[in-house]
């Protein structure tokens, strides 16, 4: 099993993603920062509050951006706001984070070309969701927002849209909230959420409801076929339209989609045989809201792959090897 994941993150070399520079935005006077607040710590409640709300945040935040190092920076960012408030004006502790961490999300994807010089394939950086770190995971549409493959397509949409439609398809704000929190009318967020919904329509594949078990098992038999080359299983388990995604920065074979069952399957057969695999340790875990698996060389993450199912079998294979997306996973 280690053979089929190790060969292709040995391709895999470091990228340099240059971090946007941003001024603070103004927010108004929600945000206004008095000099008698500048010295002020968020006390027990304050920081019992933020806390508590750190999980939404950062789901706002991660599925804003796809980044998990610009999701930390932007959460980071608000509780030094939140630090320096003055509390007593704000009623509603929730809304006044999850405006202020929105309004930093569209800057920052306002500010630059964020994938500029990208090689290849640009894939979000897979993110542990088993502990509920990224906010409530329990519907279809929920863990959907999670997905490798609409987080791709989200980079389709304006900032704007790309906001109302994490806030009420991930978290289920309504339009007059959505409204208030981007300042603008209720029918303007009506018409950001349509506009969002037609361009991911013509792209997305519709959400198919899966079994946890049956997810796994379904992996385990795809891992399994691969090590030992046995393509005809490997087709077996794929859908016809299966596609294989391989974000590396530059150094992958693959630099654009596989798509097709045999395709597919010949390609993973191939590099289960490549020597280099041997090396590397596999362990089965849950990201992106996602059954997923991770490759470690000497205790180092150095790809993870994930798995989307159809009606009809494995439909996408999404597999980061860029280390600079990886090493959140590895740990201290």
């Amino acid at each position: 099993m280690s053979r089929l994941i190790g060969s292709i993150a040995c391709l895999a070399i470091p990228s340099v993603l240059a971090r946007l520079a941003r001024a603070p935005p103004d927010f108004g006077i929600i945000d206004i920062v008095t000099e008698a607040d500048h010295d002020r710590h968020p006390g027990a409640d304050g920081q019992r509050i933020f806390s508590e709300q750190r999980p939404q945040l950062m789901g706002i935040a991660y599925r804003m951006l796809g980044s998990v190092a610009d999701a930390e920076d932007v959460v980071r960012d608000a509780f030094l706001r939140w630090r320096h408030a003055d509390r007593s004006r704000i009623n509603n502790p929730a809304a006044w984070l999850t405006r202020i961490v929105t309004k930093l999300c569209v800057r920052l994807l306002e500010s630059a070309a964020r994938h500029q010089g990208y090689v290849g394939i640009w894939l979000p950086e897979p993110v542990p969701t088993a502990d509920g770190a990224l906010g409530p995971l329990a519907t279809i549409a929920e863990q959907e927002t999670l997905s490798f493959g609409l987080l791709r397509l989200l980079e389709l949409l304006s900032s704007q849209e790309r906001a109302t439609f994490v806030l009420y398809e991930a978290f289920g704000y309504r339009h007059r909230e959505i409204g208030r929190i981007l300042d603008i009318s209720e029918q303007s967020s009506r018409q950001l959420l349509h506009r969002a919904r037609s361009q991911l329509a013509t792209a997305r594949r519709h959400p198919h409801p899966f079994d946890r078990h049956d997810h796994r098992q379904l992996v385990r038999r795809f891992l399994a076929a691969a090590r030992q080359g046995d393509v005809a299983t490997l087709r077996e388990l794929l859908a016809a339209d299966a596609q294989s995604w391989v974000d590396g920065n530059g150094r992958t074979t693959a630099r654009a989609p596989i798509l097709g069952r045999e395709n597919t399957a010949d390609y993973w057969a191939a590099i289960a045989r490549r020597p280099e695999a041997t090396s590397v340790d596999l362990a089965r875990t849950e990201f992106n809201g996602r059954p997923g698996l991770l490759a470690r060389r000497r205790s180092r993450v150095i790809a993870a792959a994930s798995f989307d199912l159809g009606p009809t079998g494995i439909e996408s294979i999404w597999l980061v090897v860029n280390p600079d997306k990886l090493g959140h996973l590895s740990g201290p």
